[in-house]
Order: structure tokens, then C-alpha cells, then sequence
């Protein structure tokens, strides 16, 4: 039997409560086995300037998901060609692990509605599963995804607490150790990230 791992990509600038929430989530309430965070260097859609270094943030994915059996942190897409494109990562994994492991993605509602924009999306689509988590947001996804037999809805809890709020609210000197996973606020206030 191949283990069923899904991908969940990000930044992670930091990780917190509700990504843990998520992936949790996606482990015990759909076929996966296992979520690996793929922390991203740089994001074709992100500007680097707030983004703290690759092994920082790799650091607090790792801290926050030692506790959990089935979340793993990766380093993946660190030795990757950038910008990374989720495309590129998936193919170089799959024949990393020929054998062992069937990848699928995980991505917020928000993402399957600009997923039409994404590098040989058609090419994803194809060869691996999508698992979608629920987001309050604006529109509709295309309607070539909709009850499509690889795009599978986990209702999971919907989750409206972003990283960047976060980084905004610590910045202003609010109490932000309730959104993170405890050993990523010791992380962050032990290096004096954010300030």
C-alpha cells in the first residue's frame, strides 16, 4: 500500500494554529496518511521582503509539527529551480519517490479560483489529487473544476486567521502567543522576528 501524502505549500511567514488546524484536519477526516508542509523560498506571487530566511521558517514548521505523527516539515522546493512552481515540485518528488508514496495537493477554496492560472494546472489536474479546504472568499471557481472527479471538498473548519495578520499584529505589540503553536511563539520572540 502506498502512503497517501498530501502536500500542503506555503510560506509559512510564520506558521500557525490554523494551518496546524488544517492539515490536522485533512489527516483524520479524508484518505491521507500523511501532510507533508513544503515550506516555499520564494512564491511566484510573493515579494521577499517580509519573508524571513528559508531555514527560519523551516525551523518553526519543524517546531510546530514535532508533537504530530502524521505532519511533516519539507525542505523540497530549498534545492528547487525558483521561482518554485507547484508543477516542478510535484514531478521532482514523484520521481524522488517512485515507489512508497502517491502525493496530492491541498489548497484553500480561494486558490482552486485562480488555479486556472497556475503553471500546466491541465498537467496537475491529470496526475494527482486535489484535496480543497473551505475559505471565505469572493466568486466562483471555474467551472471546469467544478465535480471534478480529482478535486475532492474536505469540510474542514474554516479558518480566517492569516499569517500576515499575525506579523502586522505582533509588529503593534499585540499578544499574538494564542495564534501559534508554542514553541513557534518562543521561536519568533526568542529571534525578535516581526517587530
Amino acid at each position: 500500500m502506498r502512503k497517501k501524502v498530501g502536500l500542503y505549500f506555503g510560506t509559512f511567514n510564520p506558521i500557525h494554529m490554523g494551518h496546524l488546524i488544517i492539515a490536522n484536519h485533512m489527516v483524520e477526516f479524508s484518505e491521507l496518511d500523511e501532510i507533508w508542509f513544503v515550506v516555499t523560498p520564494q512564491s511566484p506571487f510573493k515579494t521577499k521582503k517580509t519573508l524571513l530566511s528559508n531555514n527560519d521558517r523551516y525551523q518553526m514548521v519543524f517546531d510546530a509539527t514535532e508533537a504530530y505523527d502524521s505532519l511533516k516539515p519539507s525542505t523540497i522546493e530549498f534545492n528547487l529551480p525558483q521561482p518554485n512552481y507547484t508543477v516542478t515540485t510535484l514531478a521532482h518528488l514523484t520521481e524522488k519517490y517512485p515507489e512508497g508514496y502517491e502525493f496530492s495537493l491541498i489548497m484553500g477554496e480561494d486558490n482552486l479560483k485562480t488555479f486556472h492560472k497556475w503553471k500546466n494546472y491541465q498537467i496537475i489536474l491529470e496526475q494527482y489529487n486535489i484535496y480543497v479546504y473551505p475559505r471565505v472568499s469572493e466568486g466562483e471557481a471555474d467551472h471546469q473544476f467544478k465535480n471534478h472527479p480529482k478535486i475532492h471538498k474536505v469540510d474542514a473548519p474554516i479558518m480566517e486567521i492569516s499569517s500576515t495578520f499575525i506579523r502586522k499584529a505582533h509588529k503593534d505589540g499585540k499578544n499574538i502567543m494564542p495564534l501559534l503553536p508554542l514553541e513557534v511563539w518562543k521561536y519568533i520572540d526568542k529571534m525578535n522576528f516581526y517587530r
